[in-house]
C-alpha cells in the first residue's frame, strides 16, 4: 500500500525531483527493477540506490503536504464517486416508481455512466495549446 502511495506521489511530484532520482524511481517503479538491477544498471551501490529511494520518497511527500495536490485529486475522486452512485440509486427508484419515464431514466444512466475519456483529452490538449 505504501509503494501505490508513493507512486501517486511520483505520478503527480515526479518533475520536481532531480533528475537522477527520476531515472531511478522510474526504474524502480515503471519497469519493476529491483534495487540491486536498478544499482548493476546504474553502476552504483545498492545502499546509493535505496538511499536514492529513500530521499525521493521523502520529498514527494514534503510536496504534498506543502501542495496537496494528491489529497484535492482523491477527494475530488470520492465525490465524483458518491455523486454517482447517488445519481445512479435515484435513477434506478424513479426508474421503478414511474416506468413511463423509462426511457428518459435510461438516457440519464446513460449520461452518468458514459466514457469521457476521449472528450477530456481534447478538452485538456486544447487548453494547453492555448
Amino acid at each position: 500500500m505504501a509503494d501505490l502511495k508513493f507512486m501517486r506521489l511520483w505520478d503527480i511530484y515526479s518533475a520536481l525531483l532531480t533528475p537522477t532520482q527520476r531515472e531511478i524511481t522510474d526504474m524502480y517503479f515503471n519497469l519493476d527493477l529491483t534495487v540491486s538491477e536498478i544499482a548493476e544498471q546504474k553502476g552504483i551501490s545498492r545502499q546509493g540506490v535505496s538511499e536514492c529511494l529513500s530521499s525521493a520518497k521523502k520529498q514527494l511527500e514534503e510536496y504534498e503536504e506543502k501542495l496537496k495536490f494528491s489529497r484535492i485529486m482523491k477527494e475530488s475522486d470520492i465525490s465524483f464517486s458518491l455523486i454517482l452512485t447517488k445519481a445512479t440509486r435515484w435513477a434506478e427508484a424513479f426508474s421503478a416508481a414511474h416506468p413511463d419515464f423509462a426511457p428518459q431514466v435510461k438516457e440519464l444512466e446513460d449520461i452518468l455512466h458514459g466514457d469521457y475519456a476521449a472528450e477530456a483529452w481534447e478538452i485538456c490538449n486544447k487548453d494547453d495549446k492555448e
